[in-house]
């Protein structure tokens, strides 16, 4: 488990300082939507159950709550949802 949470974090902050992540339940619809998401992180309490569905991008849910995956990304408010538009260097996509 730890292994797991070592590796995402790491994918996840390479992926957010060299690629392009947007954060939020919109925003990540959107991104499906129009086709630009490569994939997608929800949190374990992600009220979006049609992110949940088969929505033609890989899906990765992280074993925490939405407050856990905000300070994971660095950020000083919960995250939901993010969507993974250009990787960057990161092997995020290899989760």
């Amino acid at each position: 488990m730890s292994d797991e949470k070592i590796d995402i974090s790491r994918a996840l902050k390479s992926a957010i300082t060299t690629g392009k992540v947007e954060f939020g339940v919109d925003q990540t619809m959107k991104a499906v939507k129009d086709g630009k998401a490569q994939m997608v992180v929800l949190s374990r309490n992600c009220p979006s159950q049609e992110l949940r569905g088969d929505i033609g991008v890989k899906v990765h849910v992280y074993d925490g709550n939405n407050m856990e995956l905000g300070a994971l990304c660095g950020k000083p408010f919960s995250v939901s949802a993010l969507v993974i538009i250009d990787k960057g260097s990161s092997n995020i996509l290899t989760l």
